[in-house]
């Protein structure tokens, strides 16, 4: 427990110290996110926030983090860095959808080859198909989630603190150092991004996020209970990003657009704020929403074959509602 306290600690204070000059070397550079009809924020904002956050969670590991655990995630840094990487560029010259997702597959195939990855059923093949889709999935739905202050770094701490607490209940040190490291990143970033944010992670740190998150989701174990039931707990833990990006998609489908070309104010968040939310309002019902989901998966990491998938089918079904509810919430923004 104090080696976690002392990663997240020096992740926390790193992230604090190091953004205000990451924020500096954006104005520099001109490395700004320029405000838009698709955006909600009305002067420029500076970028390179994720690089601060990558950074963070490196040097922690690296300091506090034990050697032989360490080497072990060789996998999810060379990977983490890849998408990191792809972010930035994109954050700088805008990549084509096409070449952001090569880089995810990249990534993910590291990852696979370092010897992470599902083992759910039989087939190798089988495995390796549904890690690759929980990977490039759960890296986009973060950037997806993206779109407002506080947004994605809040949903992402809250889903690193209930990876920290499932590590800390299966004796995971390695799920939990990673957990502990980002959790800490995560918190600092949040001290210059709530809104009103002063500097934003950019795709660096939104993809740098949603990839590690999906590793360590990987990584989990749950030795009390079979995996029939407890591969929905880090779908569950991972649910907020999951569900917005299941209703952009879609809904863009729907209204005939392209889901990954068409960024618009379609979001789960955009459409509280149609509700009748605040900004503000709309991101912390976000965390409600994602602190829900994350106590439901330590139901479920303890529960029977029928508890577990009463749970998850009451989940999904209100997933449905509600992306019906808000699709009906965007057709009333779109009449207003």
């Amino acid at each position: 427990m104090t080696r976690y306290m002392l990663i997240l600690a020096s992740a926390l204070v790193l992230t604090i110290g190091g953004t205000p000059l990451a924020r500096q070397v954006a104005l520099r550079v001109g490395l700004m996110d320029q405000p838009s009809a698709r955006k909600v924020h009305r002067s420029p904002i500076p970028l390179l926030g994720g690089v601060v956050i990558y950074l963070s969670f490196i040097v922690a590991l690296v300091l506090f983090g034990d050697r032989f655990y360490v080497n072990q995630v060789v996998g999810i840094f060379l990977g983490a860095t890849l998408v990191s990487f792809v972010g930035l560029w994109d954050d700088r010259r805008e990549l084509s959808p096409l070449l952001r997702l090569l880089g995810q597959i990249v990534a993910a195939l590291i990852l696979i080859a370092s010897g992470i990855q599902v083992h759910l059923f039989r087939w190798d093949g089988l495995n390796i198909l549904i890690t690759m889709l929980w990977v490039v999935g759960i890296t986009n739905a973060l950037n997806f989630l993206d779109n407002m202050d506080g947004l994605s770094g809040g949903i992402a701490a809250i889903a690193a603190t209930f990876y920290l607490l499932f590590a800390l209940m299966n004796g995971q040190y390695l799920v939990g150092a990673l957990a502990a490291a980002l959790l800490g990143a995560c918190l600092g970033f949040l001290v210059y991004n709530f809104n009103p944010a002063s500097i934003f992670m950019g795709d660096s740190g939104a993809l740098f996020l949603g990839f590690t998150l999906a590793a360590v989701g990987i990584k989990l174990r749950f030795p009390d209970n079979v995996h029939i039931v407890t591969w929905m707990v880090p779908v569950l833990v991972m649910g907020l990003p999951i569900f917005d990006m299941t209703l952009v998609v879609f809904s863009r489908l729907r209204r005939g657009l392209n889901p990954m070309t068409s960024p618009g104010k379609d979001h789960i968040s955009h459409r509280l704020v149609v509700m009748g939310a605040s900004q503000r309002e709309a991101v912390l019902i976000c965390y409600l929403i994602s602190c829900v989901l994350g106590i439901l998966a330590l139901f479920v990491s303890q529960a029977s074959i029928a508890e577990g998938y009463a749970i998850g089918i009451a989940v999904a079904l209100a997933g449905l509602w509600g992306i019906w509810r808000l699709e009906k919430a965007l057709e009333m923004g779109d009449r207003a």
